[in-house]
């Protein structure tokens, strides 16, 4: 067997196909953005922010969960079987939400959503790191998230525009089941396996000679979590960024609809904030370019200011705007820190220690849930967005203090010259 060719351009086919996998994510997740939390007021009678936002904390912690997970069973089994399972768990979400009697049944859908996502987005953010290679890996990440969130965008507006048509269901969650369908399907016939690739890796350069290629599961969850105070500064920036998509997500309708906007109007204002992380293609390069840590920063800065500034203005064009300001903070910051994730985990663990990023990541769909729902019902939609902005830029000054730089090539963190050992997070 000829050992596997890292590179995007010398796998091209296969990784379009991964493109248009994480794309099909982003629409089943886009899908539920803009039309679900409206169903929450208008179809089920829930006032309680925080009960409207109980759909999102289930699919936080499931999300964060199959995030670790998936990641474990990605190394010892495979990248295609764990796919295959994860588009298969999302076969009922349509048919929850188009038939769900009570806000319940709609919170089980999002348990199945948060499967999906942690399952399928996970293995498909892997294996185009792992077809790619190292010198293009935030190349590989910032393809991945830009297709991902431009799928959301497109998901959100479509949905958006379907309800304002018909009705805020059933019509919407056709559209999202035929996407689950052709997805499962590219799944099992289209998609090749990629782990070979990331032993391939292993076995060349700095990586062969690194003494921490056989770390036990736990002690990755460690090292990734807060023995590394480079990987602990990544997971606090990753657990915070999902506070402003939990607010986009929740907030920024209910927020919007509370000014008189309609479902058309404000699938928009989402759909611009998620649509600017298409420039993650360009961002993700940037980070292979000049380092990963310039862009977190600026990106965390402005990500936090855009959110400041949607509270301050008034006037559809003015949301718009500070709404597509925060996505391009988002677009900064996204997929370096993916890439800080990487470039940190041995080829043999990666999937693993990626994963466990991801947990802490997605988590913060759970705690910002809960913290701006009960930021809203106890005090205001204002100070929920002043919360998240603040957060934002504290949580850039933190990474700006502490992480250190972990690009292959002129980076000063452990992995880069080939080091097993780490520098222990404060505490």
């Amino acid at each position: 067997m000829n050992k596997p060719v890292q590179g995007i351009w010398a796998n091209k086919g296969q990784f379009a196909l991964q493109v248009l996998t994480v794309f099909a994510v982003g629409l089943t997740m886009g899908a539920e953005r803009n039309v679900v939390p409206l169903m929450g007021e208008e179809i089920f009678g829930v006032t309680s922010f925080l009960v409207i936002g109980s759909f999102v904390v289930s699919f936080g912690v499931v999300k964060a969960l199959l995030n670790l997970y998936s990641g474990k069973w990605a190394d010892a089994y495979g990248r295609k079987p764990v796919l295959i399972a994860g588009w298969l768990s999302a076969l009922p979400i349509p048919f929850l939400l188009m038939y769900a009697p009570s806000w319940g049944w709609v919170a089980v859908g999002n348990v199945l959503l948060g499967v999906n996502q942690g399952v399928a987005w996970s293995m498909s953010m892997i294996s185009k790191i792992e077809l790619a290679g190292p010198d293009q890996r935030g190349l590989a990440a910032g393809i991945d998230e830009a297709f991902g969130y431009t799928g959301v965008a497109i998901g959100a507006w479509g949905t958006g525009v379907i309800a304002a048509e018909y009705s805020l269901r059933p019509e919407p969650f056709y559209f999202l089941l035929a996407v689950i369908v052709v997805a499962l399907l590219l799944a099992m016939f289209g998609i090749e396996e990629t782990l070979p690739y990331a032993q391939a890796e292993a076995a060349n350069g700095s990586d062969a000679d690194r003494d921490d290629a056989e770390l036990p599961f736990w002690d990755i969850v460690r090292r990734a979590t807060w023995e590394d105070r480079t990987l602990f500064a990544a997971a606090q920036a990753g657990h915070v960024e999902n506070f402003v998509d939990t607010l986009v997500w929740i907030g920024v309708p209910l927020f919007l609809a509370a000014q008189g906007l309609g479902p058309a109007e404000i699938g928009v204002v989402v759909g611009v904030h998620s649509g600017a992380y298409f420039l993650q293609v360009y961002t993700g390069r940037l980070g292979d370019q000049v380092g990963r840590k310039p862009p977190i920063v600026a990106g965390f800065f402005l990500a936090g200011a855009g959110v400041l500034g949607m509270i301050l203005v008034e006037g559809y064009a003015l949301w718009v705007l500070f709404s597509g300001l925060s996505g391009v903070g988002m677009a900064l910051h996204y997929p370096n820190l993916i890439s800080v994730a990487g470039d940190a985990a041995h080829p043999l663990w990666r999937s693993t220690g990626l994963g466990v990023y991801r947990l802490w990541r997605d988590l913060g769909y759970a705690v910002g849930a809960v913290l701006i729902g009960l930021t809203v019902d106890l005090f205001s939609v204002d100070a929920a967005f002043y919360g998240v902005g603040g957060a934002m830029i504290v949580s850039g000054a933190y990474v700006l203090w502490r992480m250190e730089e972990t690009h292959p090539e002129f980076g000063t963190h452990a992995s880069v010259s080939g080091a097993g050992s780490v520098e222990p997070a404060p505490g």
